[in-house]
């Protein structure tokens, strides 16, 4: 059975910058505002025959927007951001939270930014199409660990 929660309708959103590094008209520091509707699949169980809890799915999927809301939404694994004092080869993306400012460079022009107002993503771009994966799998995550229909 599938399940639709409407991003619009249950105020699943967030606005956030991002990059897109070699793209012409969106490599440059640009927003938008996003609505995430959400498709879920399983078999009814337990008490009351839900696939999955609303109640649930809306709480696990506002809490990553609430962590992209306003914020800068940095693609750690693309070829074309140069960071500085940072290697992602080597080091941990979490080290990025750590630090006060984070510095890098895209085609030649220089940023830096405070961590606070970033999300370091372990993504190749910020793309919908990225972004759209990064939530089904993060959720996917959380919904697995409570229930084990889908």
């Amino acid at each position: 059975m599938k399940i639709l929660v409407n991003g619009i309708q249950s105020n699943l959103r967030f606005s956030s910058a991002h990059i897109i590094p070699g793209h012409e008209s969106c490599g440059f520091i640009h927003g938008h505002s996003y609505f995430v509707d959400i498709e879920i699949e399983g078999e009814r169980a337990g008490k009351f025959e839900f696939v999955v809890d609303f109640k649930d799915v809306k709480k696990y999927t506002k809490a990553i927007c609430d962590e992209f809301d306003h914020r800068l939404l940095i693609p750690v694994y693309n070829d074309l951001i140069e960071f500085k004092e940072f290697d992602k080869q080597k080091n941990s993306i979490f080290e990025l939270k750590d630090k006060k400012t984070v510095s890098f460079k895209i085609d030649g022009k220089g940023y830096s930014v405070p961590s606070v107002d970033c999300v370091f993503l372990p993504l190749p771009y910020t793309s919908a199409e990225e972004l759209s994966k990064f939530f089904a799998e993060t959720l996917a995550r959380k919904l697995t660990e409570t229930y084990d229909n889908l």
